[in-house]
């Protein structure tokens, strides 16, 4: 089975959702290839991606963000 494709239409869904809780200066961007992520950032640093997934006829979205400890400093 073919992974999900990630929508320019659940793009601008993600985002809206992720702005109102997290940075109204967020942003959702469509990777170049099509696949199942989706890059976000602020400006010009990008945070993480957030991934769909379609389980069982439910689709859910998962935002992944990797903190290196050196950025802790």
């Amino acid at each position: 089975m073919p992974a999900p494709v990630f929508t320019q239409s659940e793009a601008s869904k993600v985002q809206a959702f992720l702005r109102g809780r997290l940075n109204p200066e967020l942003k959702v961007q469509i990777r170049n290839r099509p696949d199942e992520c989706a890059e976000i950032y602020i400006g010009k640093e990008c945070l993480g991606v957030v991934s769909k997934n379609v389980e069982e006829g439910e689709t859910s979205y998962s935002f992944e963000m990797t903190i290196l400890d050196i950025d802790l400093e």
